[in-house]
């Protein structure tokens, strides 16, 4: 008689519920890495943005009238993870913000970027406004 081979229905249920736990660990993980990578979008996007509007105002000696159309800005950044706002611009000043939309909107620890004329960089995420040490995570 030959000697039966293979695994018993016990090794098949160990083995999975290692990789569901391993799977468990790891997913979390991803996504937040995931998140952090689609930021530098974001953060792309504002300082274009930024670039834009010195450039204006070495032209025209003022923010006032800039808008995302007039600079040559797209509405959202190349992939669609971030929106761009340019706030109210007065004659010396900004505030650009990179507001997180479709699946970056799950971004909540940083949340919205933002970056004003005088180069200061902010989140507005749950715990990123409260936290500066976050915000400069945020920013990495």
């Amino acid at each position: 008689m030959n000697p039966m081979r293979g695994f018993t229905l016990i090794e098949v249920m160990i083995t999975v519920a290692i990789v569901g736990i391993l799977a468990a660990i790891a997913y979390p993980s991803y996504q937040q890495y995931v998140l952090r990578s689609h930021r530098s979008e974001g953060m792309a996007l504002l300082s274009e943005a930024a670039a834009r509007m010195e450039r204006y105002y070495a032209q025209n000696s003022t923010y006032a009238s800039a808008t995302p159309s007039r600079l040559g800005l797209p509405a959202n950044s190349a992939n669609g993870y971030y929106s761009l706002s340019l706030g109210n611009p007065t004659a010396t000043t900004y505030n650009l913000s990179a507001t997180p939309q479709n699946a970056q909107a799950q971004d909540t620890a940083c949340g919205t970027l933002t970056l004003d004329s005088t180069g200061l960089r902010g989140a507005a995420g749950t715990t990123a406004t409260a936290n500066a040490a976050v915000v400069s995570n945020c920013w990495r």
